[in-house]
């Protein structure tokens, strides 16, 4: 009989153990969550073990929320997940990934982990030199046109995730790479209404590596830069007015007034002449109601993709009608390219935001900064 509850015991030790070890996931008390000061698209939530990473706005009136579990290796080992619950379970830190937009990539460079990049998708568009090299030595796959990855790769690269975006969630290429086991997070950067919002999404990759604190630090720095270059302006006694834009066919698209394009000018102590003109995406107007009101405009800046005078003059030749255009006042960041052709400032500027607002400064109050040299802009040719 002493053997039969010895017996007894033994089991039921065992099976405690077993449970103990095996535990389900479940959202108990939380640490603490990643602070945020402007972002508004993604939130992050830290538990003892794991964290939750959810997606609030991947895109405009976007109305399902994206939750993944960010969890080590080890640990997810010992732990069960109710199914359903979660879009992804990642294991973190990342040792491969795929990026689908070269906005991704600046945020990969500054954290120091561009060498756990293994595809893209048209990498002849990324800039970066640090980047180039491992495209040229073929450490990074070209994945061919994001509308249709070539999923093949992909799925023979094996990444811990892909970095994805969209405009309505209808992604037939990401819906088949889910269905593989490849957790698939919709980056949401681009829809934030500032300019600060979209450049501290550096967090929601800083947290992919476990490296928080590292992107909190760049993060600051590039929020300093921002706020003092802001503060140099507020004071200025003149303000240039700004033309923006250009025709495409018989419609001028510029920035609206709610835009973070709009925004950095305001913070530039600019006169932008549609600053007061509220909706989403850029504005589409008549040759006669942009000339109207921009004719005597001092600066133009980004006419569009024209990259000289003779271009945007054969693009329409109301372009030359402007006082800016004769008086060669015109900046660009269309010719600030990377050994590929790709434009810079498609891929850094959103995250270095304190850089476009320091060139806008320097062209459009030269008295201040004296010392800068534009980083994006550059007269156009």
């Amino acid at each position: 009989m002493k053997y039969k509850y010895l017996f007894l015991i033994f089991i039921i030790t065992l099976f405690s153990c077993k449970n103990d070890q095996t535990k389900q996931l479940v959202e108990t008390v939380e640490s603490n969550q990643l602070e945020l000061k402007y972002a508004k698209g993604f939130s992050i939530k830290n538990y003892s073990t794991y964290k939750i990473l959810e997606i609030k706005n991947p895109w405009p009136k976007a109305e399902k929320h994206y939750r993944y579990v960010l969890i080590s290796k080890k640990n997810a080992a010992k732990t069960t997940f109710i199914k359903n619950e979660y879009d992804g379970i990642i294991i973190n830190p990342i040792k491969k990934i795929v990026v689908t937009s070269t906005t991704h990539i600046p945020a990969l460079e500054l954290l120091n982990v561009e060498q756990t990049l293994v595809g893209f998708p048209g990498t002849d568009f990324i800039s970066s030199e640090k980047v180039r090299t491992h495209i040229n030595n073929k450490r990074i796959r070209d994945l061919g046109k994001n509308e249709s990855i070539n999923t093949e790769i992909l799925l023979e690269l094996n990444p811990n995730v892909v970095i994805g975006f969209g405009i309505d969630g209808n992604n037939k290429t990401f819906e088949t790479i889910k269905k593989s086991g490849i957790p698939v997070i919709y980056n949401g950067d681009w829809v934030e209404e500032s300019p600060l919002a979209k450049a501290e999404w550096i967090k929601f990759f800083g947290v992919l590596y476990n490296k928080e604190k590292e992107a909190d630090s760049i993060f600051d720095s590039i929020e300093k830069n921002y706020l003092e270059a802001k503060l140099l302006a507020k004071n200025v006694k003149t303000q240039p007015t700004i033309l923006s834009g250009a025709m495409h066919k018989d419609v001028w698209l510029l920035p609206n007034g709610t835009s973070t394009e709009a925004e950095l000018l305001k913070d530039a102590n600019v006169d932008y002449l549609w600053k007061d003109s509220k909706g989403t995406g850029s504005l589409k107007l008549s040759f006669e109601s942009v000339y109207v009101k921009a004719k005597e405009a001092d600066i133009w800046l980004s006419p569009s993709s024209y990259s000289s005078f003779e271009s945007l003059k054969n693009g329409n030749e109301h372009h030359t009608e402007f006082k800016a255009f004769k008086n060669g006042n015109i900046y660009s960041f269309t010719n600030t390219t990377g050994t590929s052709g790709g434009v810079l400032y498609y891929e850094l500027g959103m995250t270095r935001p304190d850089l476009v607002l320091k060139d806008i400064i320097k062209i459009c109050h030269p008295e201040l900064l004296i010392d800068y040299k534009p980083f994006f802009f550059k007269p156009l040719e």
